[in-house]
């Protein structure tokens, strides 16, 4: 199965599994899935992933976050630029997401990022997702 839009596939799936209140999700891997997972992990959203060898492509295995109350560290997340309309941000006008509580994702020149850094490095690129 191919398919379309691999990172909202991504985010849906994390959604699911914190509804359904599981310790991790396994999600196809590729190269721009583990770069998010990566701002996920320091933004400390999510407590760790590890990437599993098959025979396709691997599989990323994500271990959701909750807090003493059983509660999910995700409270939202969203795609904000889609296949059918990319979003774009420059350095000046990078957005503020939930007045800096949450974070923005972008894909830039210097990679994956989180709106934070590309403020501190003074980049712009495409929003990817937003969390918090």
């Amino acid at each position: 199965m191919s398919l379309n839009d691999p990172v909202a596939d991504f985010l849906t799936r994390i959604r699911n599994a914190q509804q359904a209140e599981k310790k991790w999700v396994d999600i196809p891997s590729s190269n721009l899935i583990i770069r998010i997972s990566h701002v996920l992990k320091e933004e400390a959203f999510i407590r760790d992933f590890i990437l599993i060898k098959d025979e396709k492509q691997g599989i990323l295995r994500l271990f959701l976050k909750y807090d003493d109350s059983s509660m999910p560290v995700i409270h939202h997340i969203s795609r904000v630029s889609k296949p059918g309309r990319r979003v774009y941000a420059s350095s000046s006008k990078l957005p503020r997401v939930l007045n800096g509580m949450g974070v923005s994702i972008l894909t830039t020149s210097k990679g994956v990022i989180s709106n934070k850094k590309a403020k501190v490095l003074r980049v712009g690129g495409e929003v990817l997702c937003q969390v918090w």
